[in-house]
C-alpha cells in the first residue's frame, strides 16, 4: 500500500562534502511556506519530518504521515506490570 509523499513545503536539507565528518548537514526554512506547512499538517502541537534520499541521489525532506494503530475495544492505557515484593530476599 503506498501513500502518496508529502513534500515538506519551505524545507530544505542539503549535505556539505567539504564540511567535517560530524555535521550531517544543514536544514533551511524557507519562513512564510514553512509556517503554512506546518500550520496545515501540525497534530498535537507537532509536525514530524522525515529526511530521505531519492533514487537520484537528491536529498528531500518530507511529512512523517505514520500514525500507530489503536487497540481495538479498548482506550485505556496498558498497565504497568507489578513491582515483586522485597520480603525475605537473602541479600
Amino acid at each position: 500500500m503506498t501513500e502518496e509523499k508529502i513534500f515538506a513545503e519551505g524545507f530544505s536539507f542539503k549535505r556539505s562534502e567539504n564540511a567535517p565528518e560530524f555535521v550531517v548537514g544543514r536544514l533551511s526554512l524557507k519562513v512564510d511556506e514553512a509556517i503554512a506547512f506546518i500550520k496545515k499538517y501540525e497534530k498535537g502541537g507537532w509536525v514530524n519530518l522525515n529526511v530521505k534520499t531519492a533514487r537520484s541521489g537528491n536529498i528531500y525532506v518530507e511529512l512523517d504521515t505514520y500514525e500507530p494503530k489503536q487497540a481495538s475495544g479498548s482506550s485505556e492505557k496498558p498497565k504497568a506490570k507489578a513491582k515483586p515484593k522485597e520480603e525475605n530476599l537473602p541479600f
